[in-house]
């Protein structure tokens, strides 16, 4: 095995004063640009800067992520706001309605790469609200927070998605409910489905995997993870977006069925276009 080069122990501790500072720095051009902006127009403010933080984060931690399904998106459809000249999917469907996001879950670096690409709110584990930066800025953006282990948790955030999903919000769900490794895509939990089948939204499938060194979240602590993956000088991923998937009047479990199939199709595309660039 190669030596560590001096730099891959720097590169952490550098990466996360940058992350501190991008974070605070950014949460207050976004409350600035917030107060400056009419009440109609901050939604589009709110998005505008979740992209351009998670697109600084991409470049912070070195990844260098390959896209595909978006190219095209818009024809037939308008791009508004951070959209409008950017790979950058929609949050709501032509008619208004939000779209809920589904994409395999392997990283901390997942949630980088939906800021960056996706006009959504995630759904994340309830501790996470509590984090220092983290969670300041999950809370401040949105971030829907469930308790895996709670049934009432559960049902709340299922009616906490139908609502954003009313007011045209995108939802970003990774409905493994944990991280994994590999590019298996496990069993789907049904509460991003049963949300999408209330409303009529439609699902998107995205099927995500990252190349070179293993930057999988599995058995270690948080901050154990972030210096691991932190070492490394680029990381390679790439990213598939599948076509909507209709849910108006059909059944949860068929749904959630379809979209497992299709997301789990989406990962061997995602890693076959690695595979094609190395």
């Amino acid at each position: 095995m190669a030596s560590e080069h001096p730099l891959d122990a720097l590169r952490f501790p550098l990466r996360a004063a940058g992350f501190v500072g991008l974070t605070f720095g950014m949460y207050g051009l976004l409350e600035v640009d917030t107060a400056l902006s009419r009440a109609a127009d901050r939604e589009v403010v709110l998005h505008t800067w979740m992209r351009r933080y998670g697109r600084a984060l991409l470049k912070l931690y070195g990844l260098d992520v390959r896209v595909g399904g978006l190219s095209g998106l818009f024809q037939g459809e308008p791009a508004r706001g951070p959209a409008a000249g950017a790979e950058y999917y929609p949050g709501r469907d032509p008619v208004g309605v939000g779209r809920v996001f589904v994409m395999n879950h392997r990283s901390a670096l997942d949630i980088m790469v939906t800021l960056a690409f996706f006009e959504a709110t995630v759904v994340s584990r309830s501790d996470l609200a509590g984090w220092p930066v983290v969670g300041m800025a999950a809370r401040r953006v949105g971030t829907l927070f469930v308790d895996r282990s709670s049934k009432r948790s559960g049902s709340a955030v299922v009616q906490a998605m139908c609502t954003a999903l009313k007011r045209g919000r995108g939802v970003m769900v990774y409905p493994e409910g944990t991280t994994f490794s590999g590019d298996e895509v496990r069993p789907f939990r049904a509460g991003a489905f049963t949300a999408a089948c209330r409303v009529g939204a439609q699902i998107v499938p995205v099927g995500l995997a990252y190349g070179g060194a293993d930057s999988s979240y599995v058995d270690e602590s948080f901050a154990a993870h972030m210096a691991r993956v932190s070492r490394a000088r680029r990381i390679p991923a790439a990213i598939e977006v599948g076509a909507p998937i209709a849910t108006a009047g059909q059944n949860v479990d068929a749904v959630r069925d379809e979209s497992h199939q299709a997301v789990q199709a989406l990962v061997h595309r995602a890693r076959a276009r690695l595979a094609s660039d190395i």
